[in-house]
């Protein structure tokens, strides 16, 4: 994010004219390494086009598109010319803003300056003397408390309180008032009932403006035994306009307009009577701005000059916001608009500019003077409907997308579970009695706990329940609800308060997994709040149907009949947090992190939920099912069929084999690995290994986990990644340093190398638990040829001491660097094993974990694929072999592009072994390697799966025809 800073200032610059003025600016630019030389000719070209001049002795000077190419890296700098420089024939700049950017970024800068030139500054600016005064007046934003017709909303469908309070937050980050955050920092406890069943809350957590949102239940709900029927949502901060917030409590204080805004249900009623801004009732047009760079400063100076031909006034509005007048510049760019979203232009009835709409329109869709690639307008605008805001349509075919959690199809009935609302008081009886209430509770929920271990069917569930009982038993949590009890806070207000922060704090983690762990705390924080209050469990259907909730915990899972629950359709979470390994384990087809929409799915309606891919359908037609029932049938018989050949080897039709291996992290699962057909253990990962143990394990503890792992093998290859720990996944006992970008730091083998007692622990016990079996060992995160070589030096040095005739030492391809080295390691390596998860999120530049980007960061994506190639052509052309061990080893369309490239083996989780060896077995190498040529051709990671798609489905129909 492009930002002003005083370093970036220089001040008592000198210029006789603008040519002068252009070609300092540019030597600024040069100086700094932001551009090259030729950079100039962009910003006098510019100049030719328009003036940059902004207003109040203010210019923004930036290159054409085309010099875009002179630019090193994207920057923005400033020149105050305290003699004035006359810029456009009539106006004199004392401060340019010069800008140099690659993309649109430069609209954060533009948003600041417009909100600057809100008030004259003119001589101000004229007559600074440092940078600090002139960043402080840049940055300087008048007092404000956005009262806005679009912050109101009414009839909004709410079963409870906090279906009110996500909705006015919605209201407030649609107009960017507020960020992720805020939500979670509303504190029930702040809420003051008004009267009536008016109540407010405010909060001054992740505050962009103040604001004040209000929302009007459909039907009242119940809080505190209290009605609850509006919120008024105060988002607060240091620059709120406290005269005008005491006004609006005024008006909520006297007692006749307080009648009004109780009983008034129109929203611009309610508008009028706070004060609040009103959008004209004029004509209107919407337009979606295809422009690469967004509404910048040309497009925008070409919009004004269009505006201003009509007399009529003509407003615009961005995402539906509050409107400015599309005749001033500094108002069209402090909107900051980019490419994809939409205009909402509005003109004053009976004038000529009513007329004007269809050609303003027509010439933002057009580029307004800029060269645009089209966009999916009546795709954006739907997404911009009105009645989208709050809850996904539940009519026809919706068709939406989560992320896939536990394979498998499913449908059904919807059963909706929404966050269970506890009242409890919030001071008690004193501390002692308060103890004894939590004691009991407590107590209780660890007999519940261990009646849930004892009767689970998996050993997942069986390990995420042992580690809540260990949670209950932690000292520091009894110790952090201690401190709230001492306070005079009854039992559950002070369990919840601690319960809350110590998840808050968990959430706040940079590890996905980890923070992901938070649903954990919350599932053992409402078991115990629910004895508290005594708030029962809520039944279930006698029926088989989709759960539906905001986030179900494990015992949730855990506690349902797995015959009943067909599905599990979930608000939020993610495909590797606790819930997803359970649903996983149950074999439950799942769907998590579909939006909070899917909690206002009516119970009973039918939901087709895909825990392949992440699609959910509501209401289907029954085409849509009959085909889901299908489609369920063949994949239940294809797995029958697998399991019955899991042990056979996996050879394809043309005579060339493929080793199909097992991905474990514990020490136990190798049993089930083996009975699924694994012919070797690909991965193991000895960091879950490590987790295992309370306290670090020692050599002699390591030597018997590694020796129980090989007996139960009998010979078949074990792959053990030595230990991958660092910033993303720290170990209690072996604390690292916090880190701004853990995955782009101390984890891996540059850890171990810097800890090497921890490497020469790991490695002796694993050459001692050998007894000359095969072993392979595999060093992660290697990216420099340094890495390996002081890795490798270390185990040498260990092999004269433990020799180890069956080994083979190897390393983890993880990061592109390692992939380009391939044909410098292969000489020294005995294989490669490529990390496909990592890889692909290093190539991409996308955190797998994103919430919005994960999706795009698919392995199939050509330029991984390149990669892969290059490696394996490096490893054969040294007689070396390669695996490879991420997920996309067990994607069914993966599946002939890894084999077609050559890949030797494929490690997996056990569940998916049968399936990927029966689907090799179908396979003819040959095809597959044609199949790769047109694959390395491809231009995404869409096209691939498309072409690998289209030939699976045209083998399947020659294999049909064949047939008949």
């Amino acid at each position: 994010m492009l930002a002003l800073e005083t370093g970036h200032v220089r001040m008592q610059q000198q210029a006789a004219d603008k040519s002068q003025a252009l070609q300092c600016l540019a030597n600024i630019l040069v100086e700094d390494n932001l551009v090259t030389p030729e950079y100039l000719t962009g910003l006098q070209d510019r100049e030719k086009q328009s003036p940059t001049y902004l207003g109040q002795g203010i210019a923004i000077p930036h290159g054409t598109p085309d010099s875009r190419q002179h630019i090193l890296q994207t920057g923005v700098r400033l020149a105050h010319f305290p003699e004035g420089v006359l810029w456009d024939g009539e106006n004199k700049v004392y401060l340019a803003v010069v800008i140099a950017a690659k993309s649109d970024e430069h609209l954060q800068v533009l948003q600041i300056l417009t909100r600057a030139l809100s008030e004259d500054i003119s001589e101000q600016v004229k007559t600074s003397t440092s940078a600090e005064e002139i960043i402080d007046l840049l940055q300087a934003s008048p007092p404000s408390l956005a009262l806005h017709e679009n912050l109101i909303d009414t009839q909004v469908p709410a079963d409870d309180i906090e279906d009110l309070l996500w909705h006015s937050t919605q209201l407030l980050k649609k107009q960017n008032l507020v960020s992720c955050g805020f939500l979670t920092g509303l504190n029930l406890n702040q809420l003051i009932p008004l009267g009536g069943d008016i109540w407010s809350i405010t909060s001054n957590n992740h505050v962009l403006s103040p604001a004040v949102s209000i929302v009007k239940a459909q039907n009242p709900v119940t809080y505190n035994e209290q009605p609850f029927g509006t919120l008024i949502c105060i988002a607060n901060n240091d620059k709120t306009d406290m005269p005008q917030l005491h006004r609006l409590m005024d008006i909520l204080f006297d007692p006749e307009q307080f009648q009004r805004l109780n009983q008034q249900q129109d929203r611009r009623q309610i508008a009028d009577l706070i004060g609040a801004e009103v959008n004209p009732d004029w004509p209107s047009r919407k337009v979606v701005v295809a422009n690469a760079h967004g509404l910048h400063a040309r497009p925008a100076t070409n919009l004004v000059k269009l505006t201003k031909a009509y007399d009529g006034e003509i407003l615009v509005a961005l995402d539906d916001g509050s409107y400015v007048s599309a005749k001033s510049l500094t108002k069209l760019l402090s909107l900051g608009c980019r490419r994809g979203q939409v205009l909402t232009f509005i003109a004053q009835p009976e004038t000529d500019a009513v007329e004007g709409l269809a050609k303003i329109v027509q010439a933002v869709k057009s580029g307004l003077g800029e060269e645009v690639e089209p966009v999916d307008e009546q795709a954006t605008l739907t997404a911009q409907a009105p009645d989208l805001e709050f809850a996904r349509s539940i009519d026809g075919n919706d068709q939406s997308i989560g992320i896939a959690a536990s394979a498998g199809l499913a449908f059904g009935p919807a059963h909706v579970i929404k966050p269970k609302q506890f009242s409890y008081e919030r001071f008690g009886d004193g501390v002692e009695k308060e103890t004894q209430k939590l004691k009991h509770a407590v107590a209780e929920v660890k007999r519940h706990l261990q009646d849930d271990i004892d009767s689970a069917e998996a050993v997942q569930i069986q390990q995420i329940f042992q580690a809540h009982l260990e949670m209950l038993d932690d000292p520091e949590l009894v110790k952090g609800v201690n401190e709230h009890l001492v306070h005079d806070l009854s039992a559950p207000a002070a369990w919840h308060a601690h319960i809350e922060a110590a998840a808050d704090a968990q959430e706040a983690l940079k590890d996905k997994v980890l923070a992901e762990r938070a649903a954990d705390l919350r599932d053992i924080g409402e078991r115990v709040l629910a004895v508290l209050c005594g708030v029962a469990a809520t039944e279930e259907p006698d029926a088989p149907y989709i759960l539906i909730m905001h986030d179900v915990g494990p015992s949730d899972v855990a506690r349902l009949n797995k015959d009943r629950v067909a599905g599990i359709l979930t608000a939020v979470g993610g495909a590797s947090a606790h819930s997803a390994i359970v649903a996983r384990a149950l074999a439950i087809p799942a769907v998590v992190g579909a939006g909070e929409a899917v909690l206002n799915i009516e119970t009973q309606t039918t939901v087709l939920i895909n825990g392949d891919n992440g699609e959910y359908v509501i209401s289907p037609e029954q085409a849509l099912i009959d085909n889901a029932i299908q489609e369920r049938a063949r994949q239940q018989q294809l797995r029958l069929i697998a399991e019955k050949s899991s042990q056979d080897p996996t050879i394809t039709t043309d005579a060339h084999q493929v080793e199909v291996a097992a991905n474990i992290g514990k020490i136990q699962a190798v049993r089930d690995a083996v009975s699924a057909g694994a012919e070797a253990i690909g991965l193991l990962r000895t960091e879950l290994v490590f987790m295992a143990h309370a306290s670090a394990p020692n050599e002699q503890t390591q030597e018997a986990d590694y020796r129980h792992v090989l007996d139960t093998l009998a010979g078949r290859p074990l792959v053990v990644r030595t230990l991958d720990v660092g910033g993303d996944k720290p170990l209690p006992y072996l604390p690292v340093p916090s880190e701004e970008n853990p995955f782009l730091g101390l984890r891996g083998i540059r850890l171990t190398l810097r800890r090497p007692e921890l490497l020469r622990q790991q490695l002796t016990a694993l050459l001692k638990a050998s007894d000359n079996r095969p072993l392979r060992i595999m060093f992660p995160m290697v990216g420099r040829l340094e890495e390996w070589r002081a890795a490798k030096a270390i185990l040498d040095e260990l092999l004269v001491s433990y020799p180890c005739e069956n080994l083979q030492v190897g390393i983890m391809v993880e990061v592109p660097a390692a992939a380009l080295l391939a044909p410098i390691l292969a000489k020294e390596v005995d294989f490669f094993s490529i990390g496909t998860n990592d890889l692909t999120q290093y190539t991409m530049a996308i955190d797998r974990g994103h919430p919005l980007l994960s999706a795009e960061a698919d392995g199939l994506h050509p330029s991984v694929l390149m990669l892969i190639d290059q490696t394996v052509k490096a490893a054969h052309a040294h007689g070396k072999w390669v695996g490879v061990c991420g997920e996309l080893a067990a994607d069914a369309l993966a599946v002939p592009v890894l084999v077609g490239l050559g890949v030797d083996e494929l490690s997996m989780s056990n569940t998916s072994i049968p399936l990927a060896k029966a689907q090799i077995r179908t396979l003819n190498f040959a095809n597959c390697q044609q199949l790769v040529h047109k694959a390395l051709a491809c231009d995404s990671a869409t096209a691939v799966r498309e072409l690998v798609s289209a030939e699976q489905n045209r083998a399947a129909n020659n294999s049909q025809a064949n047939q008949e």
